[in-house]
């Protein structure tokens, strides 16, 4: 009986042991230093989109990372102000409905009292404008900027030349982490939306 008690607490302890893991090799080595990479996580790639990737794969993935990351920061900033009562004055079309007349969130599109037809069509004419021919990096045809997602084109700075590269990165980098947050932000706020 002594016996199964000392095995018993001796395999419980061994629980509580720290394991042994080996370091893993992978072929995503070439990425694990790019801006982004930061703890606690490090590199992160659960679905494997950069497995035997090149620098030009991963550059449009930051790319459409960037640019989902600036939209949803746009979506979760227009959804608190929204829902917090805070409107633009005026109306919104010529028949005199104010921006208040309209729900927030997606019941503003979906729904009874959702915008017209006309005016949803309108909002997705001027965002694939924007798509086109205004928001351009180097991946779509513009000039080419010192990083994936650098929209300015040659004609917006806003000071951006006068930071020093250690700057440059860590701006680069809050900026990042700030999208990543907002997406998950607004697709909470969109998944609890009754």
């Amino acid at each position: 009986m002594k016996l199964a008690v000392a095995a018993l607490l001796a395999g419980s302890a061994a629980a509580f042991a720290p394991a042994q893991v080996g370091k893993a090799s992978t072929a995503l080595n070439a990425f694990e230093s790019e801006l982004g990479a930061q703890p606690p996580l490090g590199f992160f790639d659960p679905l494997g989109m950069l497995t035997d990737a090149d620098q030009e794969r991963f550059d449009r993935l930051r790319y459409v990372e960037v640019k989902h990351g600036r939209i949803c920061q746009l979506a979760f900033l227009g959804q608190i102000v929204t829902r917090n009562g805070i409107h633009l004055s005026g109306d919104i079309d010529m028949s005199g409905h104010s921006f208040d007349s309209y729900p927030n969130g997606i019941a503003a599109v979906f729904g009874d009292s959702a915008i017209p037809q006309a005016g949803v069509l309108q909002i997705f004419a001027f965002v694939g404008f924007l798509e086109l021919f205004v928001m351009k990096d180097s991946a779509n045809g513009a000039e080419p900027g010192e990083f994936p997602g650098d929209f300015r084109n040659g004609a917006l700075d806003f000071g951006w030349d006068t930071f020093d590269e250690e700057t440059k990165l860590s701006k680069r980098a809050i900026e990042l982490n700030n999208g990543r947050a907002a997406m998950m932000g607004i697709l909470g706020l969109m998944v609890h939306e009754k």
